[in-house]
């Protein structure tokens, strides 16, 4: 039997319109966005109440779009706000609230380097009736299989056929329509991960902020949230409020933080800071697939840096329970990034990203030059995916290990550098050594020197301290042209 036809409710169609300012333009973004997401919220709601419609409810991302028509170079050092070559370049966009002041930043770009007007209008993509609800607090949501008919009948529902990393893999060079790709992400591809994050961090990402820091110990959320209180007591610091797992915010450091009932699978805080420039601490805990699934999600936010800060395996008997290692290389065994970027595709560190970190390694221990080298080590670290592989046969591991010239290995380092390579956001790694599977000093209860422990206080605020220089520098130069490919997408 064939399925039922609706014919399909959508809201006032709007004509595309054309835009020479980019407040204006993402301003009617906004307005299209809202009016897509209310119609679907308020048919939705209905259906909840009244059963199933007649009609099937129907609405549209609002997109942006443009054609330049000319080969004039544009300023070359850039390596974003631009495109290549003529055509009409395109994007789907959501949340247009959430991502206001990067759209602004972007569309202006394009606006005063190739001297075009953008075309603000529907797009032809369906907007999931699952990502226009979410979080709205004037929608009831029923469990599944309350309601009397399938939603998908009705209602757009996410389509993970078309909800992928093409753009930002270099695998997809034209839209359907024959245009080209404007943005790294479609709106469908940035709501599905904007729901993922919600539910792995328990925070709203809206909270997000620009420079991220990863860690895969404990140690450093309760550290993270003592910095915090100091900003927050400190008027002339810029920061304005904690947040915390559980979206608890205090502005006021005495304030207290209730402690959810049951933790997220990646609690996580964010140090806010006017314009979304704080810093927002994520305990991935364990494994390479964890730093993929943050690191996948967080992308779409476009942040302007993330670093891995978190605890290793030293490989060299020179190194001591407490050292830092400053990865300039990676070995990657973790596997989980071999689909979308394959292993011989190299992994370079950033130069901006590197002297940060040495530069605060030497401001928070006040050792430099030649000094420096009795705490901390340069070199290769490799990552993989066997947390117990001290237990399988050391020839083959250790061999390849002492090939690699690796000095220090972990299980999630490779796999956010890499991650970060791939989706052209600037990245970095500052380890501390906690055992030395080698060398007979293995990770057990006890063994923490009071060098280690010190160390580990230092560690964050290293992270920090880097994280704020980077803050201080211009976007055009922490996001360099080495991140950029041959065909690359105009916005950042």
């Amino acid at each position: 039997m064939n399925a039922e036809i609706l014919p399909i409710l959508t809201p006032p169609h709007a004509e595309p319109t054309a835009f020479r300012d980019a407040e204006a333009a993402v301003t009617r973004l906004e307005a299209l966005f809202a009016q897509a997401t209310q119609f679907l919220a308020r048919h939705f709601s209905a259906a909840v109440t009244g059963g199933k419609p007649a009609q099937r409810i129907r609405a549209y991302y609002p997109e942006i779009r443009l054609t330049v028509t000319s080969f004039d170079k544009t300023d070359s050092r850039l390596s974003f706000g631009h495109v290549a070559t003529p055509g009409t370049y395109a994007t789907t966009v959501t949340r247009p609230d959430l991502f206001r002041n990067y759209l602004i930043q972007q569309i202006g770009l394009l606006m005063q380097h190739h001297k075009v007007e953008v075309m603000i209008g529907p797009s032809d993509t369906p907007i999931p009736v699952h990502f226009a609800v979410a979080g709205n607090p004037n929608v009831s949501v029923p469990q599944e299989g309350v309601m009397e008919f399938s939603l998908r009948d009705v209602f757009d529902v996410p389509d993970l056929a078309t909800t992928n990393d093409d753009i930002v893999n270099g695998v997809r060079q034209f839209n359907a329509d024959g245009s080209r790709p404007l943005a790294p992400f479609t709106a469908q591809r940035v709501d599905y991960s904007l729901a993922r994050l919600t539910h792995y961090t328990a925070t709203n990402p809206a909270h997000f902020q620009n420079h991220v820091l990863f860690t895969n110990y404990q140690f450093y959320v309760d550290e993270f949230e003592a910095y915090a209180r100091r900003m927050l007591a400190d008027p002339t610091s810029g920061y304005t409020a904690f947040v915390a797992t559980g979206d608890a915010e205090i502005r006021n450091a005495d304030d207290p933080l209730p402690v959810p009932a049951k933790m997220p699978q990646m609690p996580t805080y964010h140090l806010k800071r006017r314009g979304g420039q704080g810093i927002t601490l994520v305990n991935i805990g364990v494994g390479p697939s964890n730093a993929k699934t943050a690191t996948d999600h967080i992308a779409v936010l476009r942040p302007h840096a993330w670093l891995m800060v978190g605890h290793c395996a030293g490989l060299r008997n020179s190194q001591s329970l407490g050292d830092f290692v400053l990865a300039h290389a990676y070995l990657r065994e973790d596997h989980v990034l071999d689909d979308d970027l394959p292993v011989w595709v190299p992994i370079p560190a950033l130069a901006e990203i590197q002297i940060a970190l040495e530069d605060a390694v030497e401001s928070v221990t006040q050792l430099e030059g030649y000094e420096l080298k009795r705490i901390m080590r340069t070199g290769t670290v490799a990552t993989i995916d066997n947390r117990n592989w001290e237990l399988r046969d050391h020839s083959g591991p250790v061999q390849r290990l002492s090939q690699s010239r690796a000095v220090a290995l972990d299980m999630e380092s490779a796999t956010i550098a890499a991650n970060g390579f791939r989706f052209r956001v600037p990245y970095g790694t500052l380890l501390c050594v906690s055992d030395k599977p080698l060398h007979g000093e293995l990770k057990l209860p006890g063994m923490a020197s009071d060098f280690y422990k010190t160390q580990v206080a230092r560690h964050l605020q290293i992270g920090i301290r880097a994280m704020e220089t980077l803050r201080e520098m211009p976007i055009e130069k922490m996001h360099s042209r080495k991140l950029r490919s041959f065909e690359e997408t105009a916005f950042l």
